[in-house]
Formats: C-alpha cells, structure tokens, sequence
C-alpha cells in the first residue's frame, strides 16, 4: 500500500507539472478522452520482427536492453538505443526489429502464438526486452492537433528536465509490470498518459516544427491568444481582442495564425466551441441554452444553426444518438 500511495502522488505531482504550463494543449489532451494500455514486457531473442498494422490507436515502445529498430514505410529508420522512447501518434503501420533487415510476422500471429503459451523469438541468442503499450483517442474529436503530429516521434536518454521525469514514469511503469499489486492497471494507465504527455513536450520544445498547432506553442505570441480562447471559450472574442493579447496588428496576427495552424483564429475558434458544445451535451443535463451560452452564443438558434452545419444535426439530435436515446 506505502508504494502504491507513492505511485499516486508521483502521477498527481506529474500531472499538475504538466498541465500548470500547458493551457490549451491540456484542454485539447483532455477532450480526446486519452484512454491508455500497457502491455507486458516483450522479451524477444534475435532475430526477431513484429509488424504492426495500420489502425485507430497510437503506439508506444520504450526500449529497456538489447537491440530494436522501428520501420515506417515512408520514413526514415529508427535506430533505438536503450532508454529511448519511440511514440507513432496516429496509428501508421510499422515494424519493430532486431535488425533492419528481419523478416517480420503480423503482431496478430505473435499475439495467438503467446495466449497458446508458445511465444515465439525465444531462444538462447541476444535478447531485447521492450515496454510497449497504446492510445485511443476520442473519435469525435477533429482537431489540428492530431494532424500536426509526425509519423514517429522518437526521445531518446540523454538527461534534461523532461526526460529526467520520463525516466522516472518509465521506470514506475517497469516496477508495476514486474508486480501484481492491487490497481497496477489503473496505475499503468495513468503513467503512460503521463509519459505521451511528457514525450508531446519534448517534441514541441525540440522538434523542428515548421508549422502546426504544437508549432504555434513554441511562438509565445499565438500561443498567447491560444491559451486566451481556450480559458474564456464563452466571452464574446473579435480579432482586435485577439490580436492584443498576442501583442500584434490584427493583419500580422492573422496572418500568422493562419500559417501556422491552417486556419483563422475566429475559425479555429468556433470549431474548438462545437468540440466544447459536445462535450457539455454528453456530459451534463443542462438545456441547449445554456451550453450555447457557456462556448459564446447568446441565442440558442444561431447555436443550433451553427452546430448543424459543423455536426450534421442539432445539437438535441446529437445528445439523443451519443446517449441512446430514442426520444
């Protein structure tokens, strides 16, 4: 139990860490309703190769001894080195390898061959032991984040503050999975939400991020009027406004926005108040009024007008389907 509560009050520090300097990436973070699971560890015995398909969920892999490389069709290979983390955001089909050039079969086959209890690549040559896991985001949730994201993103062990509290979440996920203790799953779940999170950091303070939504954090400016629209998604916004809290001309601020996320910044913010307006619907029992007050609309019709053009319905039908309910 002491350990346990040890563990809670690292994911609790770790987590206000976190969110304390991350304002609107936080909210995004917290709409996609991140959902996390963690695998046991892989022991493989060269050589070896799995491939994983294409599907809904983000991987993970961090590498604890031997040998690994990652393949993405497309990209350029990924050598891990022990300590490294290796994060596929949007669900891309890769391998992951003893060697480059190793066959590989279906992660399915792998799957089967342990549940039967005849785990394959077991042997008396090097051996590679992974942590691996994945994500799935909320399917209603349409946001530049997640098309800002790369292919692969990869961390690797060098010391900094970032990695520095990524070693210390791995290395709770690596005592959990090595235990049975009560609520190791919870606990797992939560560190590796933890770990994306600190992985998203590092890739926004060090990737060469060129334009995208976690590009606009590194300009202090947009991100200023970002983190503006995201608190106060209710107040009455106007470019002016806007453009003063990123300290612009509302011509610059325009323009800049625009380069960097793809859209305008009154754009940007009606569809961010449709995600927030769905969120309400599903999760409390306040009238449509109320909700469209509460994301920036004084009149319920225009609010039901605008929804229906975004979602395809009024907001009461949507409530009604995501609910099932018949009336």
């Amino acid at each position: 139990m002491p350990y346990t509560n040890s563990i809670k009050k690292y994911i609790k520090f770790a987590q206000s860490y976190l969110f304390s300097t991350m304002d609107a990436l936080s909210d995004v973070l917290d709409s996609l309703k991140l959902k996390a699971v963690v695998y046991q560890k892989i022991c493989f015995s060269a050589p070896w190769g799995i491939a994983i398909a294409q599907d809904q969920y983000s991987q993970f892999w961090r590498l604890l001894k031997g040998t690994c490389y990652v393949s993405i069709p497309g990209e350029e290979l990924i050598r891990m080195h022990e300590g490294d983390f290796v994060f596929v955001p949007n669900g891309a089909a890769h391998r992951i390898l003893g060697h480059p050039n190793n066959a590989s079969v279906p992660a399915s086959r792998y799957v089967a061959a342990l549940q039967c209890g005849q785990p394959l690549f077991q042997g008396a040559d090097e051996e590679t032991l992974l942590i691996g896991g994945h994500f799935e985001f909320s399917s209603s949730v349409h946001h530049p984040f997640l098309r800002s994201l790369p292919k692969a993103i990869r961390i690797n062990g060098a010391q900094n503050e970032i990695r520095f509290w990524l070693e210390q979440a791995a290395s709770f996920m690596n005592d959990e999975l090595s235990s049975a203790r009560p609520g190791s799953q919870v606990i797992l779940g939560k560190l590796a939400e933890v770990v994306i999170i600190l992985i998203i950091r590092a890739y926004i303070e060090e990737g060469d991020l060129a334009r995208g939504f976690l590009r606009a954090f590194k300009d202090p400016r947009i991100s200023a009027s970002l983190n503006s629209m995201h608190a106060t998604p209710e107040r009455e916004w106007t470019l002016e406004q806007l453009a003063a809290v990123a300290g612009m001309s509302r011509s610059l601020y325009c323009k800049e926005f625009k380069r960097l996320l793809g859209e305008t910044p009154l754009a940007y913010l009606t569809n961010w108040r449709i995600q927030k307006s769905k969120e309400f619907l599903l999760a409390n029992k306040e009238n449509i009024c109320e909700i469209a007050e509460k994301v920036g609309y004084q009149s319920e019709a225009a609010f039901n007008r605008l929804f229906k053009s975004k979602v395809g319905e009024t907001p009461a039908s949507y409530r009604r389907k995501a609910l099932g309910q018949t009336k």
